[in-house]
């Protein structure tokens, strides 16, 4: 996140038309502050300074969040699932990974790449999933905004949609393409 100058911030906020007031109300801290920030007489802690960012993005329309663009229809395999299955299941899907799922808690992600490192075919029938899951998985909450996502994506080929810890939906770079 690029920090927002005083000046940044005074012309985005009334460029929304939003008074220092009623952005202090959203952002949840005092019209006294938001007056010292703009006026550069004070450098705000990042966590207010977010809070500020995010209430102005809102008034704005542009904050896009991980719920609106998750796929929520997840195709899941558990980890005791043969690997033919996961190989199956992302065929039939057209996907080319999908996430590793235990009692609704996502557990790991098994990508084609992974299932092509075990070279005889014959290894599918008796493998199960576990013992080829990618364990390192990215997770975000539904509320995450899409900007805070997109490293993760530069990083992983999905990143996965918890809410209290459930398995609520997937993001990949597909879902962000057809957002654009």
């Amino acid at each position: 996140m690029d920090l927002p100058t005083p000046a940044e911030l005074r012309e985005r906020r009334t460029a929304t038309g939003l008074t220092q007031s009623a952005l202090a109300e959203a952002a949840e801290v005092s019209q006294p502050l938001i007056a010292r920030i703009e006026g550069g007489d004070v450098d705000p802690r990042l966590s207010t300074l977010r809070r500020i960012v995010a209430a102005l993005d809102a008034a704005e329309g542009e904050i896009v969040r991980a719920a609106d663009v998750m796929t929520t229809e997840v195709v899941a395999v558990a980890p005791d699932d043969a690997v033919r299955t996961a190989r199956d299941r992302m065929i039939a899907a057209g996907f080319s990974q999908v996430p590793v799922v235990d009692g609704g808690r996502a557990v790991g992600i098994v990508a084609n790449s992974d299932i092509r490192q075990v070279a005889e075919p014959e290894r599918l029938e008796g493998l199960d999933v576990a013992a080829i899951m990618q364990e390192a998985i990215s997770t975000t909450e539904p509320e995450t905004p899409l900007v805070e996502l997109e490293a993760s994506l530069d990083h992983h080929a999905a990143v996965l949609v918890v809410s209290a810890g459930r398995l609520v939906g997937i993001i990949t770079d597909a879902d962000l393409a057809a957002r654009l």
